[in-house]
């Protein structure tokens, strides 16, 4: 199976199911210093690209708005061009516009161009840290795609959890390509706990996913990320795992 995707850097990446143009986590702001209350998280490198070399982009997904390195201004202004955005409740309520809350396991149906059946769009869970942090971190969503005779596209969002990525594998037992946030984040707020998965987490969601592919997204580009692309290509290579990094 051939699966094109476009990534721009940190979460943002552009790909096409059944004819749909998607975008996740849209950041396009320069590098810098961006507050988050009374913290700062700092952009080391630029986007591969502006949101006008994505192209047409027919849904945005996005896993969360309450931290600029997965919504930044740039972002946020493209979003608001773009007919639809899927993201959790809270980011909906204030987002507005094209923003549509979808609580876990609920799913959309997208009418795919040309006719041909849908896109199914399921909402999965999320977890931004280490169980009991939820209240820190805020809610954040990941997001299944799927269809008749389309690849199963798991997109993580920001995660730390192999226990939520359990719960998706039982209930789509046949993903084909794997998105997965990394980066082993951590920040002052939370000390050395990991707000998303490192190398090691994103080898063993592929093995519980059975993933076919693995496009390893949000593994670079902002300062708090305490792994790189080096360190999962290389947790993959001394797995034998190397041939499913796409």
């Amino acid at each position: 199976m051939t699966f094109q995707i476009r990534r721009f850097g940190g979460p943002t990446a552009v790909f096409t199911v059944g004819g749909v143009t998607f975008m996740t986590d849209p950041t396009f702001d320069p590098p810098g210093d961006y507050a988050v209350g009374s913290r700062v998280l700092t952009k080391t490198a630029a986007a591969a690209g502006t949101p006008a070399d994505a192209g047409t982009v027919d849904v945005v997904l996005l896993s969360h708005d309450q931290h600029p390195d997965n919504l930044d201004h740039s972002g946020r202004a493209f979003a608001a061009s773009v007919p639809l955005m899927l993201s959790t409740p809270a980011a909906a309520a204030r987002l507005g516009g094209p923003t549509v809350g979808l609580p876990p396991w609920t799913e959309v149906n997208l009418s795919r161009p040309g006719g041909g059946g849908l896109v199914r769009v399921t909402a999965v869970p999320a977890q931004h840290g280490p169980d009991g942090t939820e209240h820190l971190t805020g809610p954040v969503t990941g997001f299944v795609l799927h269809g008749d005779d389309l690849p199963t596209v798991y997109v993580s969002g920001d995660n730390a959890s192999l226990g939520v990525v359990a719960q998706i594998a039982d209930r789509f037992p046949a993903v084909d390509v794997a998105i997965l946030f990394g980066g082993k984040a951590r920040t002052p707020l939370l000390g050395d706990a990991d707000l998303t998965l490192g190398a090691a987490g994103l080898l063993e969601a592929a093995r519980l996913l059975g993933a076919k592919t693995v496009l390893p997204v949000h593994i670079d580009s902002w300062a708090h990320f305490t792994e790189s692309p080096d360190d999962v290509r290389a947790a993959f290579e001394s797995a034998g795992s190397a041939a499913l990094l796409g």
